[in-house]
């Protein structure tokens, strides 16, 4: 991976292998283990499961279509913030970049948590001590890619190749032995399930949309790749598509494999099969395939998440320290303050907290994203769009629609994160404005 090496800046050492890599990386984590039962039993009929499921995958494939143009057009590091901030202005900039920046730490403190916790499946020594442990595990990643980007980068590679040959092989086998012989004595009584609705499947694409999020990695580290016009649009699709064929893989086979009612009942559906496989050694396997799922996701987040202070700091919404970058290609600073404010989500347990405070941000966040791809047609048409997105205007304003219908059921659902969110507008709002006229006024002061 060479490229450009000069100390003290981001360097465009990545390509398209890390790109598609980082993204279904960040996507498929320990929550696919745990995710098919619980939607199951949400929505209890299985072609209406597949349908969800398919939903999910389109939803994407509707995102990366504007994500591709706006990252494309504006090749900087820093991923939702960088098009937000260039569309809709300071105060908006500020607010989605720190949700997301905020958000992505919380991840990185459960996944690091989630590793232990499997871990002690393996050696039971860990159980007991599963924040010490979890410490380690993220210090241990963040001084993997403390060293350089291409040590970040290749960890990413090999360890999404290994969670993908593992699905593969739990795929194959589910679906290779008798119907239903992974199925337990447990099942859920089918007079106990909900009637379909609209509401619960509404509830159902929710949940499988979150488990779909972390699509949109590869954006990133626009200005990393030795060729982000080609590049990101390509891993954001291809990543698209490989992740909606697993995750309609796994969900067929553990239907056929567990039966439906038991799917339902089952906490983690694919542990059951791997267990059936694995015989007495069933719970150390199960553990060994999910520290490594939790291992791969905890490097791609821990890699993501400095790049949006980077930017933030580029345009003087963060502090300079923020733009420093090691020989490796590494912003150390950027990446020691994600170290710093996890440690406190992993002992306390407030990453639940911090999940439930940005959860209705988030999607807000998704809904700013879309509109500045509107604004920039609007206001930036001479900006170069290597890759310009298919079915303008209409398939952009339906992924706005989805995002925003996904946002009111998510507020309706979650009042509190509702009335949280609007609390974080109105700190953002007048702290970006200020901001801006201080920027306006510098500028006139130093003409």
């Amino acid at each position: 991976m060479s490229g450009n090496s000069q100390p003290g800046q981001l360097q465009k050492r990545l390509g398209l292998p890390f790109a598609i890599a980082v993204c279904v990386g960040l996507v498929i984590g320990t929550g696919i283990m745990r995710t098919p039962g619980e939607i199951a039993n949400m929505v209890p009929d299985p072609t209406v499961v597949m349908l969800l499921w398919l939903a999910g995958g389109l939803y994407v494939m509707l995102m990366a279509n504007v994500a591709a143009e706006v990252s494309c057009a504006i090749p900087r590091s820093g991923g939702h913030y960088i098009p937000v901030h260039e569309a809709l202005g300071d105060a908006m900039g500020l607010l989605v970049g720190w949700t997301m920046w905020i958000a992505g730490v919380a991840a990185t403190a459960f996944l690091a948590l989630a590793a232990a916790d499997f871990l002690a499946l393996v050696v039971p020594f860990v159980a007991g001590r599963v924040e010490i442990v979890a410490l380690l595990v993220l210090f241990s990643v963040t001084a993997l890619n403390w060293a350089g980007v291409e040590e970040g980068c290749w960890a990413q590679i090999v360890s999404t190749g290994l969670k993908l040959a593992l699905l593969l092989a739990v795929v194959c086998v589910a679906l290779v032995m008798p119907a239903g012989r992974a199925g337990g004595e447990a099942a859920a009584d089918p007079a106990s399930a909900e009637p379909l609705s609209i509401l619960t499947i509404l509830a159902g694409l929710q949940f499988i949309v979150t488990v779909y999020d972390g699509w949109y990695a590869s954006i990133y580290f626009a200005g990393e790749d030795r060729d982000p016009g080609r590049n990101i649009p390509r891993s954001l699709f291809q990543s698209a598509l490989l992740v909606t064929a697993i995750y309609l893989a796994i969900n067929w086979s553990l239907i056929r494999a567990l039966d439906f009612e038991t799917l339902r009942a089952s906490t983690l559906p694919m542990a059951q099969v791997i267990e059936v496989v694995t015989g007495r050694w069933g719970k150390i396997a199960v553990g060994l395939v999910a520290v490594l799922m939790a291992l791969g996701t905890l490097n791609a987040a821990v890699m993501t998440n400095p790049r949006t202070l980077y930017g933030m700091a580029q345009d003087g919404l963060f502090v300079k320290s923020a733009l420093k970058v090691n020989r490796g290609g590494t912003p150390t600073f950027a990446l020691a303050m994600g170290f710093v404010l996890a440690i406190p989500l992993i002992f306390s347990g407030g990453y639940v907290f911090v999940f439930r405070l940005v959860g209705a941000m988030v999607l807000f966040a998704s809904c700013l994203f879309v509109l500045s791809y509107f604004a920039l047609r609007k206001h930036r048409p001479d900006l170069a769009r290597p890759y310009r997105a298919k079915g303008h205007p209409i398939l952009p304003a339906l992924a706005l629609t989805i995002n925003l219908a996904l946002l009111i059921g998510f507020v309706i659902a979650e009042p509190i994160s509702g009335a949280i969110m609007a609390g974080m507008i109105a700190i953002c709002v007048p702290v970006g404005l200020h901001l801006e006229r201080e920027k306006r006024r510098l500028a006139v002061t130093t003409t």
